[in-house]
């Protein structure tokens, strides 16, 4: 059984090498995106293992059937880039890693609150430069602050109980309640009602019909003047545009973001050598009070080990006829 890595980067070599690979399986790495043009390279492969920014559109995933590969072996939780209906009229399953480190990502969104709180950033490059000077560094006690969590889920969960130890007012929105977050103090509230009162606000709800741009223009406007906005989620939960707007504005004071909306084309590849094209993202890093991270929020040893035992695990319950963690239309 062939399986090959589309998005392929050296950690993800180094990780799969050392998991344990299902029986008589051959594993090959793709440093290319998956697209159109490239699926060509799975001719033979019985696994296409994927990555977020991989394309698995109907067109895509006609091609693969057509060279004989059966599993989408997604190395990530979310799933909204795959065409689960064109999948499953062409047979092809498609499993994914619905958990593997949720205090990787959990504790990235606290370091971005950390480095935008006490701007981390600035004062980095300015000691480089010799300016050892303290004016515009002002930050705020994290002790007594309210934050709302948006999706309690399990990375949610985890990042409600680390700003519980930083001593914060915890508000939650989820559909689904967590009996022990409400326990340990959690309070649930309507969306609006959230915004309205937390002076820090975190993503950590997936990507949905129903959540894309959850923060818009109208959400922005409910929030606190000058509040912290974290998404360590899906690019796609904010109207990014919008973000610029409230910048300008004071309206958002602080915005941290470990993912973007139009990010397939930029993150994951050095752009360094060549101008960046997307003007929305470039005017996003003009701003002092702004920090983006490239998709980096799961980069732990624990999580890219995690993610591949259960990959390869998946892989070998779907041969051996017993699949877990199926992702359905």
């Amino acid at each position: 059984m062939r399986i090959i890595l589309f998005s392929s980067q050296p950690y993800d070599h180094d990780s799969f090498t050392a998991a344990t690979l299902p029986v008589g399986a051959e594993l090959e790495f793709q440093h290319s995106h998956l697209t159109l043009a490239t699926a060509p390279l799975a001719q033979g492969c019985a696994v296409v293992c994927a990555f977020i920014n991989d394309d698995l559109s109907a067109s895509v995933l006609q091609r693969l059937a057509a060279g004989g590969t059966r599993l989408i072996a997604l190395r990530s939780a979310g799933y909204n880039h795959v065409d689960l209906s064109a999948a499953q009229q062409l047979g092809i399953s498609v499993v994914r890693v619905p958990a593997y480190s949720p205090f990787a990502i959990a504790e990235h969104a606290v370091a971005l609150i950390l480095a935008l709180n006490r701007r981390i950033h600035r004062a980095f490059n300015r000691t480089r430069e010799g300016d050892f000077s303290l004016h515009g560094l002002i930050g705020f006690d994290l002790h007594g602050k309210t934050v709302g969590i948006v999706g309690t889920g399990q990375i949610g969960a985890a990042f409600a109980r680390i700003m519980a130890g930083f001593g914060c007012q915890l508000l939650a929105h989820d559909p689904h309640p967590d009996p022990q977050l409400q326990a340990l103090g959690v309070r649930y509230l309507p969306l609006a009602e959230l915004l309205a009162h937390a002076q820090i606000v975190s993503l950590h709800c997936p990507l949905t019909s129903d959540t894309r741009h959850l923060i818009n223009r109208q959400s922005l406007a409910c929030m606190q003047p000058g509040a912290m906005l974290i998404n360590t989620g899906r690019g796609a939960l904010v109207d990014t545009p919008a973000l610029i707007d409230a910048l300008k504005s004071a309206q958002l004071g602080y915005l941290g973001l470990d993912v973007y909306e139009e990010e397939a084309a930029l993150f994951f590849e050095d752009q360094s050598d060549q101008p960046l094209q997307d003007d929305v993202l470039a005017r996003l890093l003009t701003f002092p009070n702004v920090i983006v991270t490239a998709h980096q929020a799961f980069l732990t040893r624990e999580a890219l080990a995690a993610i591949a035992s259960i990959t390869m695990e998946n892989i070998a319950c779907w041969a051996a006829g017993q699949p877990q963690n199926l992702v359905t239309a």
